[in-house]
């Protein structure tokens, strides 16, 4: 014979103020089959004790209601875990746990949470681990989470420095451009981040501070582009169409590869060059900071490409089509604004003497071959072989981005 479990007293505790918890709990502690005993002074607890144990599934023995306190014996009923039934784990809270494939019908449910049966799908595009995953996101996002930085602290806006009017209107026209591609870096992890299922939250994180770090980027080059003058520069036809193509990627690892591997990376570059060649202290160090950002954006592109290219012998058929589709969309683009391209060779010449023009366009030049040289490493790092990853590298936008 099962022993009865011990009682539970409610007091004056009705069940409009979470006297259910108690009796909850005491039922998963009584043993199986057992009986527990309820007592209490409310005078609305026989009405609301046999209503709650109907919606439960538990059975109830009611003593005279009249009784105080009343008494009455509640035994745990067949449909008392009918909640739970056909329930699953969500992989495990874990990196390392996580599920091959995320089932829509989980939804939101946090990783390892009891999933209970049914519920709506949530039509999440990406919902395979091999589509979303790399091993490096949980530590990339401890590193992003860790080195965000304030534009307004980390700065020296009020940097003491004077320009020339036009050296002052290339630095203008520079930071522009980086706007506008910046924009477009901000638009697309955010496009990204809602395709992902939560699942693989450490990818949705990344992607949230890749796209915060996106909108500081466009603030503090805004800034700085304001901060003499008080106008902007130029905006040209083709850099906005190159930039367009990228918005309008809707695979999630075609969309990484063209933004991250192929455009962040060649900023690197860019990057590296204004910080060498900035003629005031507010653009190196604003380049410097935005480089940093960069280089993390950079390297979780490649380590998701690198683990998508070990499980998927297709990809790098897509990603060469990819290139190739951009590359004949913008062949009738005039490339990178030449007001740009002008301004970056006037930073690096640092004077109008001709050998200093000349100084500057060959520094400018190296930077474009530096570009490539970066472009093609990575490509090779993807599994390209070198003869693939120059003719796909001479394919990139002339934009850049």
């Amino acid at each position: 014979m099962t022993s009865p479990a011990p009682p539970v007293d409610l007091g004056g505790l009705g069940f409009e103020q979470g006297a259910h918890l108690l009796l909850s709990r005491a039922l998963r502690q009584a043993p199986p089959g057992g009986r527990v005993e309820v007592l209490g002074t409310d005078p609305a607890l026989p009405t609301h004790l046999a209503a709650w144990c109907r919606h439960e599934g538990h059975e109830l023995e009611v003593a005279d209601p009249r009784e105080t306190p009343v008494v009455a014996r509640v035994r745990a009923g067949p449909l008392a875990k009918a909640r739970l039934r056909g329930a699953e784990r969500a992989g495990g809270p874990s990196a390392t746990q996580i599920a091959g494939r995320a089932p829509l019908h989980w939804g939101l449910a946090a990783r390892g949470a009891l999933v209970e049966a049914g519920g709506p799908e949530v039509p999440f595009a990406v919902a395979d681990r091999d589509v979303a995953w790399t091993d490096l996101a949980p530590r990339l996002y401890r590193q992003a989470a860790a080195a965000q930085w304030d534009p307004q602290g980390a700065v020296d806006w009020a940097a003491d420095f004077t320009l020339p009017d036009e050296v002052e209107t290339a630095v203008v026209q520079v930071m522009t451009y980086l706007v506008e591609n910046e924009q477009a870096a901000l638009v697309v992890p955010g496009r990204l981040l809602a395709q992902v299922h939560p699942h693989f939250r450490e990818v949705l994180q990344l992607l949230a501070v890749q796209a915060a770090d996106e909108a500081r980027h466009v603030e503090v080059f805004t800034r700085r582009a304001l901060l003499r003058q008080g106008a902007m520069g130029t905006s040209s036809v083709g850099g906005r169409a190159s930039l367009a193509t990228l918005l309008t990627e809707p695979d999630f690892s075609i969309a990484s590869f063209l933004l991250s591997v192929l455009g962040e990376g060649s900023f690197l570059n860019l990057l590296s060059f204004l910080e060498r060649h900035a003629p005031d202290p507010v653009t190196r160090r604003i380049s410097h900071l935005v480089r940093q950002d960069e280089a993390r954006h950079v390297a979780f592109g490649l380590g998701h490409l690198e683990h998508r290219a070990g499980v998927d012998p297709l990809l790098h058929g897509r990603l060469r089509a990819a290139v190739e589709r951009r590359h004949d969309a913008l062949i009738g683009t005039a490339g990178l604004n030449r007001d740009v391209f002008d301004a970056l060779v006037l930073l690096a010449a640092g004077s109008w003497e001709p050998p200093g023009i000349a100084r500057g366009w060959g520094a400018v030049r190296r930077l474009q071959q530096e570009m490539d040289e970066g472009r093609r490493h990575r490509l090779s790092r993807l599994g390209f072989p070198d003869d693939e990853a120059a003719a796909l590298s001479a394919l990139h936008t002339r934009n850049f981005m």
